[in-house]
C-alpha cells in the first residue's frame, strides 16, 4: 500500500506532495513543508502571505474549488446561482453579473437551514410526539371504554338465566372483534407517526453534522423537503358501538341486547401544529404571520380629546380611550363615533385602562389608590391600596389582573397579580435581590405575552423588562440603534400580538418598536406617527396607537 494514500498517513505538503506538512499559509489556505515555504512566498508576490506553524493555523473556512480554474471560489454569482472564483468573474461567461461574497450567501443559507431545523426541532418534532401521545392515550381510553362496554354486557347477562350464556359470549366476541379491528387500525396509524418522528430525528441529525462542520460546500448539497412534515396526518377518531339491553321475558335472542356498528373515521383537521408559545386559552397554534415590508394605516379615529394616554380593544369594532380627563370613552372604529362614556367615581383621570376576558373595563385611579372595574356601566372598586399607588394594569389570559404599584415614599416598585382583590403573586426583585423596576412616579405600563411572559415598559429606566410567569428575569430591551430620530429610547405603551411579538411605543422617536418574545429587534413602525403613547392590538393583529397631542388613534396593519 502506498503510504501517501493510506488513511493512517500524515498530511503532505500541497506543493511537493511528498514532505510532511509543517507550515500553513493563512492567506492562501494551503499546507506547506519547510522547503516549499520560500517557493510559495515568491509564487505570488502581490499577496501578503501569512506563514504560520501548521498547528497555529486559523480556523478558516474551506472554500469550494472552481472546477474550471482550480481556484478558491470566494464569491457567488447571483445570476448563475453558484460559487465562482476570481477568474470566473473576469470571464465573459459572467459579464454584467452581480456577485456577493460567498460567506454572506453561506450565512444566509445557513440561517435558512437553521430556521427550518429549528422548526423541525421546536415545532414539527414535538407536534408528532404530541400526536403519538394523543393516539396512545386514545388507544388506552378505547381499551377502557370497550372494557366498560364488556362489563355492562356482563352485568346485564347476570340478570338472565344460564341458558343465555351462549348469547352473552357471542355478543362479547363481537365487541372484541370490533375493538381489535379499531386497535389494529390505530396501531398502524401510530406506527406511521413514529416512523415520521424517526425520519425527523434522522433529518435533524444529518443536518446538524453539515451545519456545524466547516465544509462549506456541503451546505449546498443539503436538500430536504420540510413541507412533507408540515402536512400533518389525519386524526383517527373511533366511534364506539352502543349496547342496548332488552327486557327479560321477551324473545331472548332479540331482546337481550344488540350492539350498534363501530367505526373509525379520519379527521384531516384533527391535529394542529405545535407552537412554542402557549397560553391557557389557545386551543391550537396561531397561524404564522410575516411582518409587512411597509406597515400601513388602515383608518384614523379623531377623538377630539387632547392628551390621549391609553387605548384598549373591546372588540374588533370598538375601542376604549382615556387621557388627562375623568371620562373614558368607547368609540366605533369604523364610524369614529362615541358609543359610550364612563366617568370615574373620584373624578380623577384614570392612569391606565384595560379590558377583561369578559369584556369589562378596568381602570387604575392613582389619586384614589384604587383599581376599579366597570360592569353594566356600574363602577365597582376591586382593590383599595394603602402605602402603595397603582400604575399600569392589564388583564391576563387566566382572568387575573396584573398591576404595577409604587410605594408612597417612591423607593419601591413591584408588579402584583390579583385574583379579584386577593394578591396571588408579587414580582419585585431579580435572582440577585436587585430591583427589577425603577422607582418613583414615572410612566410604567404592563402587558402579558402569549407565552405568559410579563412585559413592563419602564420609562424612567429606558427599558422594557420581561419576566416569565414565575417572575424570573428573562431579558431587558433597551432600544435599537440607530433610532429613527436619534433620540434616547423612551418606552411608554406596550402590547403583544398572536405571534408573541412585543410592541413598544417610543414617543420621542415617533415610532413603535417590534421585538420578538426573546427581545430581538425586528423592525420599526412609523406610519407618520406623532407622539405615540398608548398601544393595543385586536384579534386580527391590527395595531391601535393613541397619539398624545393630536387627538387621534391610528389603526395600523403590520402583519400579512
Amino acid at each position: 500500500m502506498d503510504p501517501r494514500t493510506s488513511a493512517q498517513d500524515v498530511m503532505r505538503c500541497d506543493l511537493c506532495e511528498t514532505a510532511v506538512v509543517q507550515m500553513h499559509c493563512d492567506t492562501c489556505l494551503i499546507n506547506l513543508c519547510i522547503a516549499c515555504v520560500g517557493k510559495h512566498m515568491i509564487s505570488d508576490e502581490s499577496k501578503k502571505h501569512e506563514i504560520v506553524p501548521f498547528k497555529n493555523r486559523k480556523s478558516t473556512p474551506k472554500y469550494p474549488v472552481c472546477t474550471s480554474h482550480r481556484e478558491w471560489c470566494e464569491m457567488y454569482c447571483n445570476q448563475c446561482n453558484f460559487p465562482v472564483c476570481i477568474s470566473c468573474i473576469a470571464s465573459d461567461q459572467h459579464k454584467g453579473h452581480t456577485f456577493l461574497k460567498i460567506l454572506q450567501v453561506v450565512d444566509e443559507r445557513r440561517n435558512k437551514i437553521m430556521k427550518d431545523v429549528t422548526e423541525l426541532n421546536d415545532i414539527i418534532y414535538p407536534t408528532y410526539q404530541d400526536i403519538a401521545s394523543d393516539v396512545q392515550n386514545g388507544m388506552s381510553q378505547l381499551e377502557k371504554e370497550y372494557g366498560d362496554l364488556s362489563t355492562a354486557i356482563t352485568k346485564h347477562g347476570e340478570d338472565w338465566h344460564r341458558e343465555i350464556d351462549k348469547l352473552v359470549k357471542k355478543l362479547k366476541a363481537e365487541v372484541d372483534q370490533m375493538k381489535n379491528t379499531q386497535l389494529q387500525t390505530l396501531q398502524k396509524h401510530l406506527d406511521e407517526i413514529n416512523k415520521k418522528i424517526s425520519d425527523i430525528k434522522d433529518e435533524i441529525n444529518s443536518i446538524d453534522v453539515v451545519v456545524n462542520g466547516n465544509e462549506l460546500s456541503k451546505l449546498f448539497s443539503v436538500t430536504f423537503d420540510i413541507n412533507k412534515y408540515r402536512n400533518l396526518p389525519e386524526k383517527k377518531v373511533p366511534s364506539l358501538p352502543k349496547f342496548t339491553p332488552g327486557r327479560i321475558g321477551e324473545e331472548l335472542g332479540k331482546l337481550f341486547g344488540a350492539l350498534s356498528s363501530s367505526s373509525l373515521t379520519s379527521d384531516k383537521h384533527g391535529y394542529s401544529m405545535k407552537t412554542t408559545q402557549k397560553s391557557p386559552e389557545a386551543g391550537s397554534s396561531p397561524p404564522v404571520k410575516q411582518l409587512l415590508d411597509q406597515p400601513k394605516t388602515v383608518t384614523t379615529i379623531d377623538t377630539g380629546c387632547d392628551k390621549l394616554y391609553s387605548v384598549a380593544c373591546l372588540s374588533d369594532e370598538e375601542i376604549w380611550t382615556s387621557g388627562n380627563y375623568s371620562t373614558t370613552k368607547l368609540y366605533s372604529i369604523n364610524q369614529g363615533s362615541i358609543l359610550k362614556s364612563i366617568t370615574t367615581k373620584s373624578g380623577n383621570w384614570p392612569y391606565d385602562i384595560a379590558v377583561t376576558k369578559s369584556g369589562d373595563l378596568v381602570y387604575t385611579d392613582y389619586h384614589d389608590r384604587t383599581v376599579n372595574i366597570v360592569k353594566n356601566e356600574k363602577i365597582e372598586e376591586v382593590i383599595r391600596l394603602q402605602n402603595w399607588i397603582p400604575d399600569g394594569v392589564c388583564s391576563t389570559s387566566s382572568g387575573d389582573l396584573l398591576v404595577i404599584l409604587y410605594s408612597d415614599d417612591q423607593k419601591q416598585t413591584k408588579v402584583v397579580c390579583y385574583s379579584g382583590s386577593t394578591e396571588k403573586q408579587t414580582i419585585q426583585f431579580d435572582d440577585k435581590g436587585k430591583p427589577l423596576y425603577s422607582c418613583g412616579n414615572y410612566y410604567r405600563y404592563i402587558t402579558e405575552n402569549r407565552n405568559l411572559d410579563i412585559c413592563v415598559s419602564d420609562n424612567r429606566a429606558r427599558a422594557v423588562v420581561v419576566v416569565n410567569q414565575a417572575g424570573k428575569l428573562r431579558f431587558r430591551y433597551t432600544g435599537h440603534t440607530p433610532a429613527l430620530k436619534n433620540q434616547p429610547f423612551s418606552p411608554l405603551g406596550i402590547t403583544t400580538d398572536s405571534q408573541s411579538h412585543i410592541l413598544i411605543a417610543a414617543y420621542n422617536n415617533d415610532c413603535v418598536h417590534i421585538i420578538d418574545q426573546d427581545g430581538q429587534f425586528l423592525r420599526y413602525i412609523d406610519c407618520g406617527l406623532n407622539y405615540p403613547w398608548g398601544l393595543c392590538t385586536d384579534t386580527n393583529d391590527n395595531l391601535f396607537v393613541a397619539q398624545r397631542y393630536i387627538k387621534q388613534v391610528k389603526k395600523i396593519k403590520y402583519l400579512q
